[in-house]
């Protein structure tokens, strides 16, 4: 089974012009997340896919491998299906899975990228994804962490950013020591059909409502299996989120 890792990599971002290029300890970070995929087990082939020229340039300089996309894409779920027709053509090789990888956390576990890879190997699972265990109060109730709930069969029932489930008649300082709670781990890995089908759907209300793509492909009844992890995930979504990583090697 191939499996093509793509790292969807644009310049325009509100908060962080520029971000994939920004320097870590002398290297950018678009670089560090290359280099920790190839770490990895499981991908064939890893490619960035960006919009901006320096970015593309830079990949290049590092000797990765890269690929230059469209500017109007809307997430980077789409940006992995212009890069998946792109490296096909340029091959001539077919991909049976795709795992989108996030360009803003520049030291991902590479055991996360197998996790995933290795999920996606099971038949039933149409899309791949991991969740981590909250143990903090404070990450239980910020809206920019995502969570999920999951039935016995490790598919997601729901993302929030809400804390879900609610705990009744327990106040909310209470609330891990009542139940179990989990963040996503925002790695996805698709089946290529699948990837190219939920593309084209049309947005959902629940996708609407708490602005997660991925409830969209819910609601169209996907379905989105969880492997857990025990490494957290830290991405960089502000300049100032780089002072925690300037101590990593």
């Amino acid at each position: 089974m191939a499996v093509l890792g793509i790292i969807p990599a644009r310049y325009a971002s509100t908060r962080f012009p520029g971000k994939p290029l920004a320097r870590i300890n002398g290297k950018s970070m678009i670089r560090r997340v290359y280099e920790q995929c190839l770490l990895a087990g499981k991908p064939d082939k890893i490619v960035v896919a960006t919009d901006d020229e320096r970015i593309f340039n830079q990949v290049q300089e590092f000797g990765g491998e890269v690929v230059m996309t469209e500017e109007e894409h809307q997430n980077g779920t789409s940006r992995c299906v212009e890069a998946l027709s792109i490296i096909e053509e340029k091959t001539g090789k077919s991909f049976d899975f795709i795992i989108n990888i996030q360009g803003d956390e520049p030291f991902i576990n590479p055991l996360q990228i197998d996790k995933v890879a290795s999920l996606l190997e099971k038949t039933p699972v149409q899309i791949a994804t991991l969740g981590k265990k909250i143990d903090k109060k404070e990450d239980l109730f910020d809206p920019n962490v995502v969570k999920l709930v999951t039935n016995k069969d490790h598919k997601a029932l729901y993302f929030s950013r809400q804390p879900i489930p609610h705990v009744r008649e327990a106040e909310m300082d209470q609330w891990l020591e009542k139940a179990d709670f989990y963040k996503h781990i925002g790695i996805y890995g698709y089946k290529r059909d699948v990837l190219t089908e939920i593309v084209a759907l049309p947005p959902g209300k629940l996708e609407v409502a708490e602005r997660l793509e991925q409830l969209k492909w819910m609601e169209n009844g996907y379905d989105i299996f969880v492997d857990y992890t025990d490494f957290d995930s830290f991405s960089v979504d502000t300049p100032d989120d780089l002072l925690k990583f300037t101590n990593k090697p």
